[in-house]
């Protein structure tokens, strides 16, 4: 199809806003898929359609009145912002949807300015303007006070019901540019393709999404094809484009958007942000993505030390569609072989973890979250600790310095006090509070590792669920913090141990020895759980002992005899206590989310 009937464009929004929706019905209208169908059509995962949020970014194509539209359906939720930036870099333009009941959020704010820093053009939409509670004029009046819309650029829709979707239909085809060609801006021309996304199939192996720039993939040229950044030469073993399904094609022509299916069973011969073009080619490749980094850490054990090889498959895997993700080898006394892994944040810890037991059937067991500290040693040296387990004896510790985040909070104006009251709790520094009509965005710099720490909970407790809130990477800060190690009877259980602010290390040490007495089960050992700092305990609590009774089938007799059978049973639990082992259950890590 020529360039100028080709429009490429995603949906981006707050999460819940109705992005989705509004696909099912784009979908619909233009007689992609039968109208009245299945919902959410473009959440293909079962944690997506049972969460109710979509996780991965998800290609379609769409015919209507003789163009072809590539829509690129993308998260909300901040944990998964990455996706979006990926379908930006495929798009030329971006439908920007704003829920009429809640209005600007504060993913709307973000990825609004994503998408301006990447010059898309922007439509903005109101959705749910059928809902009772709607107050479109007050949302219009925002979106053009805050974000400089004019009133004729918003369109008003509702994708439950299809109301002012064909309207929409034609803005993007009159609105959204023709996708450009690299030859038009001053570089030579070739086949050129870059992946923005890709998965993994048994029979067909790697499977890349890609946008094609420059050139044509067809019969002529496919034996030949080129992997720019791992230099691997493929023949794939089919082309296509989605449907939203996969649908296979003669050829993609510059400007459209579909999929190569590379027959490479190993995952690491695809890279995410490559360029795919013809062997023996002189073509500058298209700049790559700038790799997600990841914030919080933690171990991921296998609970069956048999599935070991196939966890190491999954996260493979796993890494290929999602490119946030990283992980080294990992080992522990207790818990045995697994991975430090790396996410973005606590839904994407949550997603992925997930993901291993219901995708490739391996139960995890995960440590506590933690951040990436930068640690100067005494002698000079600079490093970067991510896990309890590797930190350093504090006579070798000069500085050590957090991640920080620059965090917005919308809100309602009834809620700002507790949520000022949470915010100074988890050491947040207050930057600015502007009014937004009925709302209030409240800006902080708060510590990475306060925000991972049951922030989002308590937050939509003390507003009522109204809150929203983004945040950036800031950096880092100087901090005086220690590691607080736990001890079960006297062994140290490094997946429990954490690191806190020195103000704060004791009394979060005292809360979780308490909390974890009452999750970890009863043995016939006592069992003597101890928080330390340095070699100093600050907290202790005994969980006891189930107790046998060793005289119930005693009737009478010599009392000597009993006190035999006592002293017997002393010995054996005391043996017990030198050679047992404390079992601890899942639910003893995630209490370390809660102090």
């Amino acid at each position: 199809m020529n360039t100028a009937h080709i429009r490429n464009f995603c949906i981006i929004a707050h999460i819940d806003h109705g992005k989705t929706t509004l696909t099912d019905r784009l979908l619909e209208e233009t007689g992609t898929v039968a109208i009245g169908g299945s919902a959410r059509l473009m959440d293909s995962n079962p944690i997506e359609i049972e969460r109710g949020i979509t996780i991965k970014l998800a290609p379609v194509r769409m015919n209507y009145q003789g163009y072809q539209l590539n829509l690129i359906d993308t998260p909300g939720h901040v944990d998964f912002s990455y996706e979006v930036s990926r379908a930006l870099y495929a798009c030329e333009g971006a439908i920007l949807v704003v829920d009429a009941t809640k209005g600007i959020q504060a993913q709307t704010l973000a990825n609004y300015d994503k998408a301006k820093s990447a010059g898309l053009t922007i439509i903005p939409v109101l959705n749910k303007i059928d809902m009772p509670a709607a107050e479109p004029d007050r949302v219009e009046a925002e979106l053009i006070d805050n974000l400089g819309f004019k009133k004729e650029e918003i369109l008003r829709v509702s994708a439950k019901s299809g109301e002012g979707v064909p309207a929409l239909l034609d803005a993007i085809i009159s609105r959204f540019p023709t996708p450009k060609a690299i030859s038009e801006v001053g570089v030579q021309s070739g086949l050129r393709a870059f992946i923005f996304n890709s998965t993994f199939d048994t029979h067909k192996g790697v499977i890349a999404f890609v946008k094609v720039l420059e050139g044509e993939i067809n019969k002529s040229n496919r034996e030949n094809l080129y992997l720019y950044a791992t230099e691997e030469k493929f023949s794939p073993l089919d082309i296509g484009y989605f449907a939203p399904l996969m649908k296979s094609e003669g050829s993609i022509k510059a400007g459209e958007v579909g999929f190569i299916a590379t027959g490479h069973k190993d995952i690491k011969a695809i890279t995410i942000g490559d360029t795919v073009t013809t062997f023996g080619s002189k073509i500058t490749p298209v700049p790559g993505y700038q790799k997600p980094q990841p914030m919080v850490f933690m171990d991921l054990y296998p609970i069956d030390a048999d599935d070991y090889r196939d966890f190491v498959d999954a996260m493979g895997k796993l890494t290929l569609s999602d490119s946030a993700l990283t992980y080294h080898a990992a080992s522990s006394p207790a818990l045995g072989h697994g991975f430090r892994v790396g996410f973005l944040g606590i839904l994407h810890a949550e997603i992925v973890t997930e993901r291993l037991s219901r995708e490739f059937e391996v139960s995890v067991v995960n440590t506590s979250p933690s951040v990436p500290y930068h640690m100067t040693l005494n002698n000079g040296e600079k490093v970067e600790i991510s896990s309890p387990a590797d930190w350093p004896r504090p006579e070798l510790i000069s500085s050590v310095e957090e991640p920080v985040v620059e965090m917005t909070i919308y809100t309602p104006e009834q809620y700002v006090g507790g949520i000022m009251e949470l915010t100074q709790n988890k050491r947040a520094e207050f930057i600015d509070m502007q009014y937004v009509s009925s709302r209030v965005k409240l800006s902080y710099l708060m510590p990475l590792a306060e925000l991972i720490t049951n922030f989002y909970d308590r937050l939509k407790s003390v507003s009522s669920g109204y809150a929203s809130v983004s945040y950036e990477h800031a950096g880092y800060q100087a901090i005086d913090v220690v590691k607080v190690d736990i001890l079960l009877n006297g062994d140290p259980a490094e997946a429990l141990s954490f690191i806190a602010p020195r103000y704060q290390a004791e009394g979060r040490g005292r809360v979780l020895v308490e909390k974890l007495k009452d999750v970890i089960p009863r043995a016939q050992i006592e069992i003597a759980i101890q928080a330390a700092i340095g070699g100093k305990i600050i907290a202790r609590s005994t969980i006891r002992a189930y107790r046998k009774d060793v005289e119930a089938k005693l009737h009478g007799g010599d009392v000597s005899r009993n006190k035999k059978l006592l002293d017997k049973q002393k010995r054996g639990k005391k043996k017990m206590k030198m050679l047992g082992r404390v079992e601890v259950p899942q639910s003893a890590f995630t209490e370390v989310l809660k102090i």
